[in-house]
């Protein structure tokens, strides 16, 4: 028995680019300004929704009022929040009932760098940050 050859087209991306950005998100990231940051939600609700890192606070919960609101119940309402620390952002959970991981790893504060995952409830996103060109 045999089976037709297929083609698998060839996907876009520079050579520096984290794995999991299309070609849209990948320009979102190269267009940030210095001193921002993006977060892009890999799985979950949402997927492929993008967060704006640009204040020197942004929360992240269920709450509506946070700045990023993900509406999901393994979210506490006040469950997070990124902070920025110089030129580079932090995670810090703010006492969630589910914790919040980055790499896995459950964290309680720490600095964030490229290609982090982080997770807050069933949303895995990607931390992506300013780079001088």
């Amino acid at each position: 028995m045999s089976f037709p050859a297929i083609s698998v087209p060839e996907v876009e991306t520079s050579s520096d680019a984290p794995p999991g950005l299309n070609s849209d998100q990948q320009r979102a990231v190269d267009a940030l300004p210095e001193g921002c940051a993006l977060l892009v939600v890999q799985r979950g609700p949402n997927a492929g929704a993008r967060f704006l890192l640009d204040d020197d606070r942004t929360t992240a919960g269920r709450q509506p009022s946070s700045d990023i609101f993900l509406d999901d119940v393994t979210v506490s309402r006040k469950h997070a929040e990124f902070v920025r620390d110089g030129q580079r952002f932090r995670v810090r959970d703010v006492g969630s009932l589910n914790g919040t991981y980055v790499n896995r790893d459950r964290v309680d504060d720490v600095l964030l760098t490229n290609g982090d995952e982080v997770q807050i409830g069933k949303y895995r996103l990607t931390f992506h940050s300013f780079r001088a060109r």
